[in-house]
């Protein structure tokens, strides 16, 4: 069973929010504050977490930013507001996503499935594929950029560079199309798995995450369209 923490102030939303998500069979462990909800993620064993933004102790984007430096587990932020300074702090910090409170709930199990699908996704496959398994892997090189698309594996100058399910699944689109330019609208249907339009914000974050580990210029910016990957 997925296991699922949230880390919330408020107790009637979180009793509801964790009994709601019980239901469509997640395993949901949660704290109260910002430092317990550290604790809680330090202790591992969770697929996903849920942050609100507002918490006592350490709030939730500070607590985003202490998870980051020793995990790349899917991070969803709850941000009661919703405005720019919120959703940009919580993205800028690591976050994978963000959702509006109140929370809609088939909103909210929706991104949580499509964070799980992504964090799925990135976890290497098999050395020896099983019976009628197609195996179309290739290490691919873009300057000093190497992908792994087999092993999963990121390198910058023979470094090996930690990326989240995320930004990993993002680096993959992009080298699946070196040169072309993939629309915002495109790469939030393809990553983040929205089948409507979301907010294109999560994707400029995103890329600027992706840029400081992998190389500034690696990634170019063609304004009014979207981004391309750098060949060389």
């Amino acid at each position: 069973m997925t296991s699922l923490l949230l880390v919330e102030d408020d107790a009637v939303i979180r009793a509801s929010v964790s009994l709601a998500l019980e239901r469509y069979g997640f395993r949901t462990a949660t704290a109260a504050d910002g430092l317990s909800g550290l604790e809680a993620a330090q202790a591992g064993g969770h697929d996903l977490l849920l942050l609100d933004v507002m918490l006592p102790g350490l709030d939730g984007i500070s607590l985003c930013r202490r998870i980051r430096e020793t995990s790349q587990v899917p991070i969803l932020m709850m941000s009661a507001r919703g405005d720019g300074l919120d959703v940009v702090a919580g993205l800028e910090g690591g976050a994978d996503d963000y959702v509006v409170k109140p929370v809609d709930l088939s909103v909210l199990v929706a991104r949580i499935r499509s964070l799980l699908r992504r964090a799925a996704f990135a976890r290497p496959v098999p050395a020896e594929p099983t019976a009628g398994q197609a195996v179309a892997f290739a290490v691919l090189d873009f300057g000093e950029l190497s992908i792994d698309t087999g092993a999963l594996e990121v390198r910058r100058a023979g470094q090996c560079v930690e990326l989240t399910p995320t930004e990993l699944r993002l680096l993959l689109e992009f080298a699946a199309h070196p040169g072309i330019v993939l629309e915002r609208a495109t790469l939030l249907r393809t990553v983040w798995d929205y089948g409507w339009d979301g907010d294109s914000r999560v994707v400029d974050l995103c890329v600027q995450r992706l840029r400081k580990k992998i190389g500034a210029d690696r990634i170019e910016t063609v304004r009014g369209f979207g981004y391309k990957l750098r060949t060389s």
